[in-house]
């Protein structure tokens, strides 16, 4: 017994001696780390010192270390930045619904502003801006070299003033000046209408409103259409919508889910990590869903459409989404300011991560582009048919409400081609629900 008392002792002794062995270099490791730490702290306080008392121009304290904080979250990711006070009052504003400007989110690249999406409805959608574009000029001033939150400044200006932006454009061979008249942005949530028995709801952006909208929307066409029996399926528009609330994300997802996974977020420390998952309840009661997205849908919307995929939800159509699969959190700060720091990625249902590859189509479908400066070879002549013959024999084996249901089916038909016309993607879904519905009458 006193032989494995001695020996229990030594053990411990030895493992004190080992334990000092290795815990004195990462001591000292961590001092030197917070001593360089320090030396850093210092070097940026003698650059300070001396812009302030030796550049050329007298120069505003607060401006430069805005401009240093600005600068060390921007060197993060091109999301991460610093808010002024003023930029953000205007974030508060935009996800509430309203506020000023052109209407496009944008991010940086390759040292220009690019296009993540126009929303609809606004300035620069209505002046042809697309997703994609990349903004090399504001005023006839470079933002080459400027900060995105500089840029994004130089585009700002009263409701109603001119501003002309230099555009370059994959399938242009020079870049093109655009003139946008900048107004009051107010931000439609959700539009919703009816094509034929298919509801389409285009949902903008995720702000407050937008789950309340899309419920609302649903709920007023089903009603319209006399009941989801007359209800073939929906089509969720989120075509070049840039994105917003991760809350509203969800709820929207949650909508015609009725469990699983949702999203996840997993950020630097394990434990900082999130899970949501669905309710019970469908505002669809499981008719069939197609989501319709493109290169100008991002972040929100690809939570939305990676969700509904993962679960076999639905159809999703178009092409190939933005890909931002991070997570911004924004932290107020003393002053009124804030700031967005890039805090977590975000996964699908099957652990997906989607930063910088997308949401990807089950079924692609490119937007034709239409070209503007062809001339229109149409042939308005009047097609004939057998009853334009004189004397042709007419037709009497069908009763008047099976006429009826012909011309209605025919005129049915014809609007669909017309839509074709004027969004193929669109037309193309409502399409697959057609077609889905021949299938299972019953749905």
């Amino acid at each position: 017994m006193k032989r494995f008392v001695v020996a229990a002792l030594g053990g411990t002794l030895a493992g004190i001696l080992a334990t000092t062995q290795i815990a004195g270099p990462l001591i000292a490791q961590e001092a030197d780390r917070n001593a360089s730490v320090y030396e850093q702290l210092d070097l940026f306080g003698d650059i300070f010192e001396r812009i302030r008392a030796q550049y050329v121009e007298e120069v505003e304290e607060s401006e430069l270390i805005e401009a240093a904080i600005n600068g060390m979250l921007t060197s993060l990711d091109p999301h991460s930045s610093y808010l002024a006070p003023q930029d953000a009052a205007q974030m508060r504003l935009q996800t509430r619904g309203e506020f000023g400007g052109l209407g496009i989110e944008v991010t940086q690249e390759e040292g220009f502003v690019k296009v993540v999406s126009p929303i609809d409805g606004t300035p620069a959608s209505e002046a042809g801006i697309e997703a994609g574009d990349f903004i090399t000029h504001v005023d006839g001033d470079s933002v080459l070299g400027l900060t995105l939150d500089e840029a994004v400044e130089l585009m700002r200006g009263p409701v109603g003033s001119e501003i002309i932006i230099t555009v370059a454009r994959e399938g242009e061979t020079e870049p093109f000046d655009v003139s946008i008249i900048r107004d009051t942005i107010k931000l439609t949530a959700v539009r919703a209408r009816t094509e034929g028995e298919t509801l389409v709801m285009r949902v903008t952006t995720f702000n407050d409103q937008t789950y309340p909208n899309l419920k609302e929307g649903i709920e007023k066409e089903i009603e319209a259409a006399g009941g989801i029996d007359n209800v073939n399926g929906l089509v969720l528009d989120l075509r070049n919508n840039p994105g917003g609330l991760l809350n509203q994300a969800i709820l929207v997802s949650d909508a015609f889910l009725e469990k699983g996974e949702i999203v996840s977020t997993r950020g630097r420390d394990v434990a900082d990590g999130e899970r949501f998952n669905a309710a019970p309840g469908d505002l669809i009661d499981g008719k069939p869903l197609v989501v319709l997205i493109n290169g100008g849908s991002a972040s929100a919307s690809e939570i939305v459409a990676g969700a509904l995929k993962d679960h076999r939800r639905a159809i999703v159509v178009g092409t190939k989404s933005f890909g931002k699969g991070s997570v911004q959190t924004v932290m107020p700060l003393r002053g009124d300011g804030a700031m967005r720091l890039t805090t977590a990625r975000y996964y699908t249902p099957s652990g997906r991560s989607i930063q910088a590859l997308g949401v990807s189509p089950d079924i692609v479908v490119e937007q034709p582009r239409r070209d503007l400066n062809a001339e229109e070879e149409a042939d308005d002549r009047p097609s004939r048919t057998e009853a334009d013959l004189r004397g042709s024999l007419g037709n009497d084996s069908l009763t008047e409400d099976e006429i009826r249901q012909i011309e209605e089916d025919r005129a049915a038909a014809e609007a669909a081609a017309e839509l074709r016309e004027e969004d193929y993607q669109l037309a193309y879904a409502i399409d697959i629900l057609k077609g889905l519905s021949a299938l299972v009458p019953n749905n």
